[in-house]
């Protein structure tokens, strides 16, 4: 009997620690942020996800004429170019290029390979934001 109070009192402590536990080591809550758009290069992370944000990133992109980021998917997430200066194209794979001047947004639907260029006679400035999509159908697939 003493054996059976004694594996009940275990289980029991064991599973209180385990349900305890989750909630200490939870990362913070994001906070309101406010920075300058300040980049020395040609790509600079803003916002990095959990635990700055709760999944959203950002940075800030400067292409000279000519240049590109670079064929990528953002895999499950969704993104939004908001185009500051200069003018480009988004090319998304398989269909025509999408042409832009700034001031305008840019929208690549997640699960989307594509590439930004500057198109344009001056620097190309925009800044992108990255963030969870939510569900998609189970056909999607990834590149």
């Amino acid at each position: 009997m003493k054996r059976i109070k004694t594996a009940f009192l275990l289980v029991l402590l064991t599973s209180i620690i385990l349900a305890v536990v989750p909630l200490f080591s939870q990362a913070p809550k994001p906070g309101p942020l406010s920075m300058k758009l300040q980049c020395a290069g040609g790509d600079c992370p803003l916002l990095h996800g959990v635990p700055q944000t709760a999944g959203m990133r950002s940075g800030f992109v400067r292409l000279k004429t000519g240049e590109t980021v670079g064929w990528h998917t953002t895999g499950k997430n969704e993104e939004s170019l908001v185009i500051l200066h200069g003018s480009g194209e988004a090319r998304i794979e398989g269909q025509p290029a999408k042409p832009f001047t700034a001031p305008a947004l840019v929208y690549i639907p997640p699960a989307t390979r594509h590439n930004v260029a500057n198109t344009g006679s001056e620097l190309l400035e925009y800044v992108y934001v990255v963030a969870p999509a939510g569900n998609l159908p189970a056909e999607t697939v990834l590149h």
